[in-house]
Formats: structure tokens, C-alpha cells, sequence
């Protein structure tokens, strides 16, 4: 539950401004939501009980997530999605990223592990939190609409392609969530899309790193030609002990430079086709 006061002069993330931008190319509707972080603070804890459909979006994080508590920044109207003009789509969100997050083991143990516990109990309750993955680690590969159809397949992303130079239509990266482990390193979720003539390109990157202990780089990255009736998803976990990379401490701040000597540990590889029924026809969209 969200056991906060209603502090005088809060405000509500939800009446600040949110930029936006929404463009349309080949039949797809790219837009973006960027705001705020997500306030620490309920402003109006009796209208979140009495109205659980209308509660504050820390509320809502809350009471779903069911986390001892959240990452330091969330940032829940940072919002990426795709739609098909049949109404299909593909989205990135905080929320769904955090809810897999296990909130039921601590699987990494540091040195100041119990004391950053301690310091994010809650006040004067003298609770200790629950055993969890304190280091926010999630495997989300984004949302897709009920209706794809989703297959396992040989075909990978060219990325040698995606490294030609071609006109960039569209660019954006956002900031889902981050938290600095209490000094014990970086836990963070991105998106980053990029639209060219001929295709769209994302990539949804999670980046953990525990001083000292470990690095994990979990990526999914979607691409789609225009030319083709399908969405390639690709999701790759790699991770390992920061012992075992023979590396400059400058790069562990880069998961771009410390990506590509890490050790694979988990490929899943994913063909998305987007259908639906129209006048009781059954077509491939695109």
C-alpha cells in the first residue's frame, strides 16, 4: 500500500506538461510520451482508496507492482508505441518493464546490501522489506497486441544493413526507470527507436551494474521492413562476474563498449506476424 501523508504543495505529475510527437509512416503510427518523474508522494490518499480506478499513477505502480518499493526514478508517461492502421500495435511502457521484475527472491548480495535495504523501509514502521530482486532486473521484451502471431524463426536482423547509412525519419529515446542501487552501481531500462525509409528499428536495452560484483545486459531489439509482412524480435541476455572481463573500469559505465565481451547466456529469436479479421476475411497486414 502507499502509506504516504498528503504533503501541502506536491504536485501532480499528472497535470504537468508531457511532450509528445506522433508521425506516420508505411501504415504505422509511431508515437511518443515523454514527462516527469513519477512523484514520491500521494497527494490524495483517500480518494486512491475510495476510487481505485481513479487512483494516482504512484497508486496504481504500487498497487499493482505489489514491489517493497519502486526504483529511485520511474517515469510512467514515458511511453513508446507502434500502431498498424488495423489497430494493432507494439508498445514500451514502465509499468509492464517493472512487472517482471521477481519481487520474490534477492538474487545478488553486496557489501552495503542490508543497509540499502534498511534505508528504503518504511518510516517509523520498523519493517524490514521483503526478500526481492533489489536490483530491478527485467527480461521485458515489450507488449504486443493479442491478435500477432508469434513463431520461432532461423531469420536474424541484419545489422550490418541497419550500419549503412540512410535517411534517420524518425529518432527518440526514453528513460523508463533507473535506480543507482545506493551507490552500489546502475540499474536502468531504455528505448531508443529510429525510422528509415525503408524500415523501423528498436532497441529496448535493461543495463545492470553492481560494482565490484557483476554486469547483465538484457536486449530486445525489434525491426521491421516496410516491405515485409512481419516483425523480427530479437532477445538476448548476457551477463557475468566483473572479474571475468579483463576490461578498462571506464567501460563498465557503457553497456555499448562492454556488450560485445560478455558471454551470451540467452537468445530468443521471434518472428511477429500482425493479423486480423476484417468482414470475416483473414489477411496479412503490410
Amino acid at each position: 500500500m502507499c502509506t504516504v501523508n498528503n504533503i501541502k504543495g506536491e504536485i501532480d505529475i499528472q497535470r504537468l506538461p508531457m511532450n509528445f510527437e506522433e508521425q506516420t509512416f508505411n501504415n504505422w503510427t509511431v508515437k511518443y510520451t515523454k514527462s516527469h518523474i513519477l512523484h514520491s508522494l500521494c497527494t490524495t490518499i483517500e480518494k486512491c482508496k475510495e476510487e481505485p480506478g481513479g487512483q494516482c499513477l504512484l497508486c496504481l505502480y504500487t498497487n499493482t507492482l505489489e514491489l517493497p518499493h519502486l526504483p529511485e526514478m520511474v517515469f510512467p508517461n514515458n511511453k513508446l508505441t507502434l500502431t498498424h492502421t488495423s489497430g494493432v500495435y507494439i508498445e514500451f511502457n514502465a509499468l509492464d518493464a517493472l512487472k517482471r521484475v521477481d519481487n520474490g527472491k534477492q538474487s545478488i548480495k553486496v557489501a552495503h546490501s542490508e543497509t540499502w535495504k534498511e534505508s528504503r523501509a518504511p518510516e517509523n514502521l520498523g519493517e524490514k522489506i521483503k526478500p526481492f530482486d533489489w536490483t530491478f532486473s527485467s527480461d521485458y521484451k515489450g507488449t504486443i497486441s493479442d491478435v500477432a502471431i508469434v513463431t520461432e524463426t532461423e531469420e536474424r536482423i541484419d545489422i550490418e544493413k541497419l550500419k549503412q547509412k540512410e535517411k534517420i525519419l524518425f529518432y527518440q529515446d526514453l528513460m523508463l526507470y533507473e535506480d543507482e542501487l545506493h551507490d552500489n552501481g546502475i540499474s536502468s531500462c531504455t528505448i531508443k527507436i529510429r525510422v528509415m525509409p525503408s524500415s523501423f528499428f528498436v532497441l529496448l536495452r535493461f543495463f545492470l551494474r553492481v560494482d565490484n560484483v557483476m554486469v547483465r545486459v538484457n536486449d530486445t531489439r525489434v525491426f521491421h521492413d516496410f516491405s515485409t509482412d512481419y516483425v523480427l524480435r530479437e532477445y538476448t541476455n548476457k551477463e557475468c562476474g566483473v572479474n571475468e572481463l579483463k576490461l578498462p573500469l571506464t567501460m563498465f559505465g557503457d553497456p555499448n563498449l562492454l556488450s560485445p565481451h560478455m558471454p551470451l547466456r540467452t537468445a530468443i529469436y521471434e518472428k511477429n506476424y500482425f493479423s486480423c479479421y476484417e468482414f470475416g476475411t483473414y489477411f496479412w497486414l503490410d
